[in-house]
């Protein structure tokens, strides 16, 4: 609880500053790669998480996309996304989110991800329940794919896969009651957590896009595994999550 405090502390700070800044013009965007922008607003926001959270529990690995991309192998750090949702950011397209997660031997321990225009906090700790705002999350519990609302990320910086994921995203889109794209795979999870959709998946998703998201879907009642079903860590790769029910449907389908 003590690292759920510190982190919740670094994101709020965080978020005020995300809210102070100017959007950087065109100009300012720097590509690295195809699709995928980083300012120097990604960087000093991260910059000040690492230096929120060093003041507070001093000694632990910080690794974040701009600063340290390096995965610990062991032991305690902290995973870092200062600006989930970049694009969103640029366009001031909601969501954009700030998301900070505690890790222990691999496993998120302690999360939040903080919607920045809204101003909501969803938070986690292991074996300690989700919440946002201080109100108890629960997955949904719809089991019908007719029913359901589906979440997912397109893919847009590697375009290797792009048939796969459409015919999947067919099926999907067949069986159920609506597909969404909102381009910041922590909300998207966060959104799995408080039941408003009952599944995401995505194809590929770094360790601080979804590590403290993870947290709070898992604490929320929820699963989240890789693309064959094997728990979901703190790594690069396919994810998918949802309530027990249509998660194990969104798999199923995935894999036909």
């Amino acid at each position: 609880m003590d690292l759920l405090h510190a982190a919740q502390t670094a994101a709020s700070r965080a978020a005020d500053l995300l809210r102070q800044v100017e959007v950087p013009s065109p100009g300012e965007w720097e590509a690295k790669s195809a699709r995928d922008y980083v300012t120097d607003v990604d960087r000093r926001i991260e910059g000040a998480i690492a230096e929120s959270l060093e003041g507070m529990v001093p000694g632990m690995t910080i690794v974040g996309e701009e600063l340290q991309p390096e995965l610990a192998r062991g032991g305690r750090s902290w995973v870092v996304d200062p600006l989930d949702g970049t694009t969103n950011f640029l366009h001031r397209f909601p969501p954009w989110s700030v998301s900070i997660a505690a890790v222990e031997d691999g496993r998120p321990v302690a999360g939040v991800v903080l919607d920045v225009e809204r101003g909501h906090e969803y938070s986690a700790a292991l074996s300690e329940g989700a919440w946002r705002d201080g109100q108890r999350l629960q997955v949904s519990t719809i089991t019908e794919p007719a029913q359901a609302l589906i979440g997912t990320g397109f893919p847009f910086k590697d375009l290797s896969g792009l048939d796969d994921y459409i015919a999947g995203f067919r099926r999907v889109a067949a069986a159920t009651a609506g597909i969404r794209r909102a381009g910041s795979a922590a909300m998207d999870l966060c959104w799995v957590a408080s039941g408003r959709f009952d599944a995401f998946w995505e194809q590929k998703l770094a360790p601080w896009d979804v590590a403290a998201g993870m947290l709070i879907v898992r604490e929320a009642g929820g699963l989240v595994t890789d693309a064959s079903g094997r728990d979901r860590g703190v790594e690069h790769g396919p994810l998918v999550a949802g309530n027990p029910a249509m998660h194990a449907w969104l798999l199923e389908v995935l894999r036909t």
